[in-house]
């Protein structure tokens, strides 16, 4: 367990040079969202249509979403597949990942590898704002995800899952893209509250809570504020 503890922990993934960019997108933002079918995802979809936003989700299986707009577009891909991530990403202002996967119990790379697909497909078609969800519990949030997942959950059934998220942050960090990492804790179902703590100090060593829905509203917050660009923000009620 010590040695997990050492590989998720690090410093404060951060920008050495900040510098916000000056944007003409208007109210209406046409953003790319990974990882669409999952829970977070489909927060995000939801709520960034509800504001106005054109939306493109490109997931590996269309029929698992059920959310059907005008101003929504769905493309059949795989992050993994890099052809797949350049070409949804045309004509992008911003790109909003809620990557995840299953099963967890064995080592992989997927987020950290479909991550740098993204990454590499933003350069190419000069998208600047990337927001992306990981967790608390790692680099510089070691054990602010709550005693249960701090001591039984990452360490017995979950190590890979979260060592792949270190890697996902370190390439990230490494980018020079206008990036917003967002780390949540425990995520549960249900309506947002629309109160929560964030900042990069924020987590909790006993416990942490926070719904998908308040999640993807301070994901979609981070398209127009640039407080947290270049850092690492927990997120918890």
């Amino acid at each position: 367990m010590l040695a997990l503890s050492v590989t998720l922990a690090g410093k404060a993934p951060h920008r050495k040079a900040v510098k916000p960019i000056a944007r003409e997108w208007g109210n209406q933002l046409s953003i790319l969202i990974i990882g669409g079918t999952g829970g977070t995802g489909r927060q995000l979809m939801k709520q960034a249509l509800e504001l106005g936003h054109y939306v493109t989700a490109l997931t590996r299986k269309p029929a698992k979403l059920t959310i059907e707009h005008p101003k929504l577009r769905v493309i059949k891909g795989d992050v993994l597949d890099y052809e797949s991530a350049e070409s949804a990403m045309r004509g992008q202002n911003a790109v909003l990942c809620a990557l995840g996967h299953k099963p967890w119990l064995y080592p992989d790379r997927i987020l950290s590898e479909g991550l740098r697909n993204i990454l590499r497909a933003m350069k190419i078609c000069d998208v600047l704002r990337f927001v992306c969800e990981t967790s608390l519990g790692i680099g510089n949030s070691v054990g602010r995800l709550g005693l249960y997942y701090t001591f039984f959950v990452i360490p017995l059934i979950l190590p890979f899952y979260f060592s792949d998220k270190v890697r996902q942050e370190e390439a990230i960090a490494a980018n020079d893209v206008d990036w917003v990492i967002v780390r949540p804790g425990i995520l549960a179902n249900g309506p947002a509250r629309g109160k929560y703590r964030h900042g990069p100090n924020v987590g909790s060593f006993i416990w942490t809570r926070i719904s998908r829905a308040d999640v993807a509203d301070l994901m979609l917050r981070q398209l127009t504020d640039d407080e947290y660009l270049g850092t690492a923000v927990g997120v918890y009620w």
